[in-house]
């Protein structure tokens, strides 16, 4: 087995959500694998900071803004980067949102299109938009960062949990479609990790003591320990892995605990 299993050298990744929490760790480790970057979120300020900083480390990315919640903005930055840097090897579909927290029976319609809008129709945008050219080249990988909650029921988190669960039928549903011209697509589903978007979760003592009691491991997630999945995801080594959902959760799902993320 090559010792260069998880070399990413030569490959194009966009990776939306990426100013901050678990796609800035993707973006990060994908860099130092070897790939160009393309760092995106809705405001150019936070997304030119983080290119910069990939850049001074000896990387090699640069600054799209997007709001995936605009079709327009979604092709544009499918776009530019192949404008840039001639395709799209790896899509890695991580932003997301969770406007509401609490009963399923209280959610504004509103609320509940913009989460499913979000959350689900925009990775399909995203995907079918890279995979053009993907499927001309016969190589891809898409990566859709998903969550537990997608997996066990919740009392206040149930409009993002079945976005998340869609996401995982989308990521099975692409994989058999696409799988004859070698694009792979997966998700990923995470515990509750150390992001600005779960702060109110896990700053909060008695959610965080429900939800780490119980975890084999006792604690929560990095980013980066969700990163290390999306580099195997996108490198040779997981070149035989598609229409699959690898959950990292500290063993929380295993162990009966809360899916909360």
């Amino acid at each position: 087995m090559s010792d260069k299993i998880f070399d990413l050298t030569g490959k194009v990744a966009v990776i939306t959500g990426s100013t901050k929490g678990i796609g800035k760790a993707i973006a990060e480790q994908m860099s130092r694998a070897g790939a160009k970057v393309v760092i995106s979120s809705r405001k150019a300020g936070p997304c030119d900071d983080v290119a910069a900083e990939i850049n001074a480390a000896g990387g090699e990315a640069v600054a799209i803004p997007c709001h995936i919640g605009d079709k327009d903005q979604c092709k544009n930055l499918i776009d530019s980067t192949i404008e840039k840097w001639g395709k799209i090897d790896i899509l890695v579909c991580n932003a997301a949102v969770n406007p509401y927290y609490g009963s399923m029976s209280d959610i504004p319609d509103d609320l509940f299109d913009k989460t499913m809008s979000t959350n689900i129709k925009s990775n399909a945008w995203l995907a079918t938009m890279a995979a053009p050219q993907m499927r001309a080249r016969k190589d891809g990988v898409i990566i859709i960062t998903s969550s537990i909650g997608g997996l066990i029921g919740d009392a206040n988190i149930g409009v993002y949990s079945i976005s998340k669960a869609a996401d995982m039928q989308l990521a099975r549903n692409l994989a058999v479609e696409w799988g004859p011209d070698n694009i792979r697509v997966n998700c990923i589903a995470p515990g509750l990790v150390r992001t600005d978007m779960a702060k109110a979760l896990w700053e909060n003592p008695d959610i965080y003591k429900r939800v780490t009691s119980s975890a084999p491991l006792r604690r929560i997630g990095e980013p980066n320990e969700i990163a290390g999945a999306a580099v195997y995801l996108a490198s040779s080594a997981g070149s035989f892995t598609t229409g699959q959902t690898m959950v990292i959760d500290g063993g929380v799902t295993i162990a009966g605990s809360p899916p909360v993320e």
